[in-house]
């Protein structure tokens, strides 16, 4: 999942960057297929360079490797909704066939209190405004779901032409990345489609961890397995952090 969310950014040349598996396939692009990337995070940093995998949006090594800090609302005002960032790169709780997003609230069940979630941040505006978006997240029936417990970031809202119709410059996701495959929305319809299945994964498991009645491309195909480098790259990611909390607590 983590690789081949990396690789849908080869070719890229700004990407605004989500914190958790965003982050991470944004860190690896830039050490394997696209290592001139600039990453853009919500927090105004431009050009960051992390040596390990960033906490928050707020972590200090973001701003320490940037080319340049803006203010908050100058990155909103003049960055993203001015057109000027190529790929949004996003996760979500839950999502929907018409890939649209909820990480604000979830129906708990009965006689439960509803669950918390982050909230928008800045995903909506990235939605709508960058060029195009791309989403990862892990494939599950309580994150891929029928409706929405809430509507927080439109995708392609109820179909094509909603996006058009709300004035939304972008062209929203243009692909959903999961640990089964690769969904994208149909030209025609804006449904998400599955079109690739990762090695060893079926078409019945994806379809047993959607929660609507999942369409299948007619040119299914399969997503290239990892190679060594982009492993090793990924693990040096993931270390780096492991070793900079160790270093941490050993100093405090």
């Amino acid at each position: 999942m983590e690789v081949n969310a990396a690789r849908a950014l080869a070719g890229a040349r700004t990407c605004f960057v989500g914190i958790g598996l965003p982050s991470t396939a944004a860190n690896l692009a830039r050490a394997t297929v696209n290592p001139d990337l600039v990453l853009i995070y919500e927090s105004g940093t431009i050009g960051s360079k992390p040596t390990r995998l960033p906490l928050s949006i707020g972590d200090g090594e973001l701003a320490e490797t940037a080319d340049a800090v803006v203010p908050v609302p100058e990155m909103f005002n003049y960055w993203l909704q001015g057109g000027r960032i190529d790929v949004g790169f996003l996760g979500a709780a839950q999502v929907d066939r018409y890939a649209n997003i909820n990480t604000t609230v979830v129906n708990r069940g009965p006689d439960k209190p509803e669950g918390r979630l982050p909230g928008a941040g800045g995903a909506p505006e990235i939605a709508s405004n960058c060029g195009k978006v791309l989403m990862v997240l892990r494939h599950s029936t309580r994150s891929f779901v029928p409706e929405l417990d809430f509507v927080t970031t439109l995708g392609h809202g109820a179909g094509p032409g909603d996006r058009k119709k709300l004035g939304m410059p972008g062209a929203g996701p243009v692909a959903v990345i999961t640990d089964l495959g690769v969904l994208r929305p149909d030209p025609a319809t804006a449904e998400l489609v599955l079109t690739e299945l990762h090695p060893g994964v079926s078409v019945e498991q994806v379809r047993a961890a959607t929660g609507w009645e999942l369409r299948v491309s007619d040119g299914l195909g399969a997503t290239e397995p990892p190679t060594p480098q982009e492993l090793a790259a990924l693990r040096a990611l993931k270390n780096a952090g492991k070793s900079s909390r160790t270093s941490s607590g050993k100093d405090a």
